[in-house]
C-alpha cells in the first residue's frame, strides 16, 4: 500500500506546551487504482488508425475493349516523365516528335512544384478545349516511369492525380524512341 507519512511536531526543550500533532496519512490505493481504470478505458475506447491505400481503377481485361477513338491530340496531354533524384520532366501540350519539344521539355520537383505545374496545364487546356460529350475536360496526363524512377516517384505522382482532382490520368509503362531520345542520358541507370 502506497502512503504518504509525515511525522508530528512538538520538538523538545523550547518550552512551549503544544498539542502533538497527529501523523497525516494519505492512502494513494484508490488513485492508483483510478489511474489504471482509466489507462484501460482510454486502451478499449480508442480506435487505432488503419492503414489507407489509394484506390487505382483499371478497365477489365476484355477482347472487345479496342474501340475506334481518335487519338489525343498533344495540345490536350501533359506528359510526365519520372527521372533520377526526384526530378520530373515534362512536356506540356507538345509531342515528344515534335520539333519544338527539345526547347519544351522542362524539369521541375514533386510536391509543390509539380502541383503548380499541373493546375497551370489544366487551366490551360481547359480554358482552350470544351468538354467532350460525356461531359469530360480536355486535360490528360500521361504518367511515364523511366528505368532510373522509383515506386515512391510512382505513389508521389498517383497522390498529386488526386490533390488536383485530375480525373483523366494514364500510366505508360514503356518509352516510345522519340521519347528516348529526347530524354537521352537522364533516364539511363548510372552504374
Amino acid at each position: 500500500m502506497a502512503a504518504i507519512e509525515e511525522s508530528g511536531g512538538g520538538g523538545k526543550g523550547d518550552g512551549k506546551v503544544r498539542g502533538k500533532k497527529m501523523s497525516t496519512r494519505v492512502d494513494m490505493t484508490p488513485m492508483v487504482d483510478l489511474g489504471f481504470l482509466l489507462i484501460t478505458f482510454f486502451m478499449l475506447a480508442t480506435t487505432m488508425s488503419k492503414p489507407t491505400s489509394m484506390s487505382l481503377a483499371v478497365p477489365d481485361k476484355t477482347e472487345d475493349q479496342e474501340k475506334d477513338t481518335e487519338p489525343l491530340k498533344a495540345s490536350k496531354v501533359l506528359t510526365l516523365f519520372m527521372g533520377e533524384n526526384d526530378d520530373v520532366y515534362y512536356l506540356d501540350g507538345v509531342a515528344a516528335d515534335d520539333d519544338k519539344a527539345e526547347a519544351s521539355l522542362k524539369t521541375t520537383r514533386y510536391g509543390y512544384d509539380l502541383r503548380s505545374v499541373i493546375f497551370a496545364s489544366q487551366k490551360r487546356i481547359n480554358a482552350a478545349n470544351p468538354k467532350d460529350d460525356k461531359g469530360n475536360e480536355a486535360f490528360v496526363v500521361v504518367i511515364k516511369p523511366t528505368p532510373v524512377s522509383t515506386y515512391k516517384n510512382m505513389v508521389d505522382v498517383l497522390d498529386e492525380m488526386a490533390i488536383t482532382k485530375s480525373k483523366r490520368y494514364a500510366l505508360v509503362d514503356n518509352l516510345t524512341d522519340s521519347e528516348k531520345k529526347l530524354l537521352g542520358d537522364r533516364i539511363k541507370p548510372k552504374n
